[in-house]
């Protein structure tokens, strides 16, 4: 991990804080492309009525109109939670060259706590994946949101 990861990973987390303000799942992404930050996205089905609207498609989507390309050569997608299968697949399919996520999510993570997309031998591009990265601080936001809304359910 470098200090650059650390760096982009702390954009990922203020992101993943402003999708817990809206009453999202706190998770946080960013596109970085040439050292830069190109597109950055948080969680949004609720708010959105799109199941698919994951921090990860949001900026990966925006990087796509920014690159003007569906392809996202030579960019590393920095999110605070492992990606499940379907942001897994989408940037297998973008051609992104590398992952870095926070928090391992054993219940739905498509890069290896339930399944692996990123090795499955079949796909025809291979993503580079580095997990845990400020793992405790991006595991932490999701305990205090998941507690928080426990509390409230438990106080209706």
């Amino acid at each position: 991990m470098s200090s650059a990861d650390e760096t982009f990973m702390r954009r990922a987390l203020e992101l993943a804080d402003a999708a817990a303000v809206v009453g999202e799942v706190p998770v946080g992404a960013v596109v970085v492309h040439d050292d830069y930050v190109i597109a950055m996205g948080y969680n949004q089905p609720i708010s959105s009525n799109d199941p698919t609207a994951h921090a990860e498609i949001i900026a990966m989507r925006e990087a796509g109109r920014l690159l003007d390309n569906y392809r996202l050569e030579n960019t590393t997608v920095y999110v605070t939670l492992e990606p499940c299968p379907m942001c897994a697949a989408a940037m297998v399919h973008a051609r992104v060259r590398r992952v870095v996520f926070g928090a391992w999510d054993p219940k739905g993570g498509g890069a290896g706590s339930i399944v692996n997309i990123f090795a499955l031998p079949q796909l025809n591009h291979r993503v580079d994946v580095f997990g845990g990265v400020l793992m405790e601080e991006c595991a932490e936001r999701l305990s205090r949101f998941f507690r928080s809304r426990r509390q409230n359910d438990q106080g209706s």
